[in-house]
């Protein structure tokens, strides 16, 4: 049986072999935008509670929007903890 070794991909731009993300940017961004996205969950989930049921938006939307900047807001946390702990890590 013939073994299959991995082939190596040429690069094809100009970055470094050992190329690594900024994560003072990445901390303050995540920082930033986590309670953000936080409040504009809770505003859009209250707002959806206090919405008459033919209103404009619909309830449907509002929720649409909760919904969203939740899953936002779950990135930007997760996001953050992988940051916090490649700099404990890394720094």
């Amino acid at each position: 049986m013939r073994t299959t070794t991995p082939r190596r991909r040429w690069r094809s731009g100009t970055e470094p072999a050992t190329a690594r993300s900024d994560l003072k940017l990445r901390f303050l961004l995540s920082l930033t935008f986590t309670p953000l996205f936080a409040l504009a969950t809770l505003g859009f989930a209250l707002w959806a509670v206090a919405s008459p049921a033919f209103g404009a938006p619909s309830r449907g939307t509002l929720i649409g929007f909760a919904v969203a900047c939740g899953v936002l807001t779950l990135f930007a946390a997760v996001d953050l903890a992988v940051v916090v702990r490649r700099r404990r890590t890394e720094l």
